[in-house]
Order: C-alpha cells, then structure tokens, then sequence
C-alpha cells in the first residue's frame, strides 16, 4: 500500500466499494491496482478500448473527442473511449488532478463541519474594475445567471455557494466534485448579463404558441451546440450559457418565483 501524507486522497481512497465515480471518471479498484475509464464505457469490453498511460490523460483531458479546447475541466464533454490502468495510488492521484485538478482538495474541504464556500454576494461585493458590475444583478437576475451557467449540461460540479433564495445542487444532479465559490466562467456570464440589463429594451409581444416555439428552437439549439463555439466567448449570441439564460427570462425555473420573494424581504442580504 502507497504511503500518502494528503489527508484528502487519503479519504478518497478510503470510501467502500470497489468502484469510485468522480464526474464522469469510473474508477475501478483490484487490492492495490485500479482501472480508470470513462463512465460512458462502463460496460464495454477492456480490449474495445485505446489503452492509454499516465503521460497521455493530460492531453486527453485537454481536448474534446473533436479537438476543441475544455477550458472548463468540469464540463461534461471528457472524451470517451479510453482505458488506463494504474499501479497504485500514487498515479491514481496524479491521473485525478489531470482530469479534474483540485476536485480532491474540495470534495475533502466541502465535508468539514463548516466548508470554505463563499457565496455569490460576499464574492461579488469584492469584485473591482469591470466585474463589480456583477454585483448590481438583483437576486433573481443572478440567480438566472447560475441556473445558466452552472447547468449540469455545461458543468459538473455541485455548486454549493448560493444567490438568496437559489439552493445549492445535490451530489445526485451533478457530482461529488463541490464548487466552492463562483468561478471565472460564471462571473464573465454575470458582467456580460449586467450588460444586457443595460441595454434598451425591444418591445416584443408574443402569443403563448410563439413563446413555445422560441422556447422549443432554444432547446434544439441547446441540444446541438455548434463545435466552432467557444465556452467562455460570451459576446458570441450563440454561446450556450446565454442561450440557457435566455430561456430562463422565457420560462423561469419553478424556483423563480421563490428566489424574487426572498429578494423582496428586508433581510434577503
């Protein structure tokens, strides 16, 4: 057995079981060897997948399966159709931090009687140049923004900070990778949001079939990004995370509602 001093792989590595899943990672243990491959390959036959060694999961997590750049290590497009197997727990954790660096370190911080998490005033309220911008979003633009950006289509992590009236994820709709406080993603949505609110308003009435359809040709789009776009490219108007935000003003989540009465108490902040 590898001698660790990082008390935070140590207690990764000591949950039961023989499988371990960390986003989309499956992790498969035999007595001090293990297996890594992605979720999506869980039943396919070991001889049916490339075999990979522990110099080549850091390009492969660079990339998607056609060849943009993941800025975001969280996103749910890790390519699929790989398999490597380590020796011990030491390549374990190096194999870990390629795919999904300080995911560890946070899930072990998120578990303390009180986590480090920083919530999306406090973050914001701290925000100089062009970010402090984010902060004049009321609480239910913001929390748009989050419902947007942090969506488990574009992110898996488990946001555990918080807008007033907006309640964290659960492990079961993301991961057991816990996201701390807003991330830069997030707060170049917010300031772009901001922007939009600025700008003059366009009358447009629509009947309730023509708001569906909207609403039905944003799901399509959203189902079937384009792989020329950027993730964090927020003046592109085809960017998923403004897509999703602009759904959210045509048919709010049913916590809208709930998040606008929190921010309409006195004590909301």
């Amino acid at each position: 057995m590898a001698v660790f001093s990082n008390p935070a792989f140590e207690a990764f590595f000591a949950q039961p079981g023989e499988e371990l899943t960390l986003a989309q990672v499956l992790i498969r243990r035999a007595k001090k060897r293990f297996e890594m491959r992605h979720v999506g390959d869980r039943d396919r036959t070991a001889k049916s997948l490339r075999e990979l060694h522990l110099a080549d999961l850091r390009a492969l997590a660079r990339v998607t399966a056609w060849g943009a750049f993941r800025p975001l290590k969280s996103a749910p497009n890790l390519q699929s159709g790989w398999r490597f197997r380590g020796k011990n727990e030491t390549e374990l954790e190096v194999a870990l931090n390629h795919f999904y660096p300080g995911a560890v370190a946070d899930w072990s911080a998120a578990r303390q009687p009180r986590p480090p998490v920083t919530h999306y005033r406090e973050f914001t309220n701290r925000q100089s140049g062009m970010y402090r911008i984010t902060a004049a979003l009321d609480d239910t633009q913001a929390a748009a923004v989050a419902r947007a950006c942090c969506h488990k289509s574009l992110c898996l992590k488990r946001r555990l900070w918080t807008v007033p009236g907006q309640p964290p994820d659960t492990a079961q709709e993301k991961s057991m990778i816990p996201c701390l406080e807003p991330c830069a993603v997030l707060l170049e949505l917010a300031r772009k949001a901001a922007r939009i609110e600025q700008e003059k308003r366009i009358d447009l009435k629509l009947s309730p079939s023509e708001s569906r359809s909207l609403i039905e040709a944003l799901d399509t789009a959203l189902a079937h990004p384009g792989r020329d776009l950027r993730e964090a490219e927020f003046d592109d108007p085809r960017n998923p995370r403004r897509l999703r935000l602009l759904r959210e003003k045509l048919a709010p989540s049913p916590d809208q509602n709930n998040v606008k009465r929190k921010a309409d108490r006195p004590d909301s902040n």
